[in-house]
């Protein structure tokens, strides 16, 4: 099974870090192929413009949706975002690694929805959510916090996990068509101690392995 982890944290030592390097080295003891955008260290421009296409629709007014059709149809994005598309292509199981920023993902990426999953490629007028264009993937957030569990739970200061990752869950990954998991939340991991990081790493793992071994299992053929 081909695994794409977008991970967005501009420091390699941060536990969001671990969490990508040690659900990767997981997949591929499994057997399965991991590719990651390593969205700082590549030097991902979260800024959308004229740059990210190779022609324009109308010179004179930039209208971005309009441009990422015809982009869509003329091969006409930027190489950076043809590198993206085509990773995301690829893979059977998406999966978004970051730290949760001011409530929601860092700006890094969300550029990276705003660019790379462009009007045309990944979705377009009648193709969203039940008939989105990617029904056989599916998308998975794994996220690490500052804010404790209880926290984030239902009448306390963020208010429940579910509601803050709501846009992210509904109007990204399942818009798209895909199929999305239940995120996988490491709280506070700045303050939990050695043991409770391994544990959280042990459960990552686990997490990622039952995933990608449902989806092998339902992609195999009937005996």
């Amino acid at each position: 099974m081909n695994v794409l982890f977008v991970y967005a944290h501009p420091e390699p030592s941060s536990f969001t870090g671990a969490l990508k390097d040690a659900g990767a080295a997981a997949l591929r003891r499994a057997g399965h192929h991991v590719e990651i955008s390593d969205l700082y260290a590549e030097k991902f421009d979260p800024v959308a413009g004229r740059h990210d296409f190779t022609s324009a629709a109308d010179p004179e007014r930039f209208h971005y949706q309009t441009e990422q059709a015809l982009a869509h149809e003329t091969n006409g994005f930027a190489p950076d975002l043809m590198r993206e598309q085509r990773r995301f292509l690829n893979a059977d199981l998406v999966v978004w690694l970051y730290p949760i920023w001011w409530g929601g993902m860092p700006a890094i990426l969300k550029g990276w929805f705003d660019r790379v999953l462009a009007f045309g490629f990944a979705y377009a007028d009648g193709r969203r959510f039940d008939s989105g264009f990617f029904p056989d993937k599916r998308g998975l957030l794994c996220l690490s916090t500052g804010g404790t569990q209880r926290r984030f739970s239902k009448g306390d200061a963020y208010g429940d996990i579910e509601t803050v990752l709501w846009p992210a869950q509904r109007l990204m990954i399942s818009y798209l068509g895909m199929q999305a998991l239940q995120p996988f939340v490491a709280y506070a991991a700045p303050r939990v101690d050695a043991d409770g990081r391994a544990a959280y790493l042990q459960q990552w793992c686990a997490r990622l392995l039952q995933a990608a071994e449902q989806m092998t299992e339902a992609e195999a053929p009937p005996n």
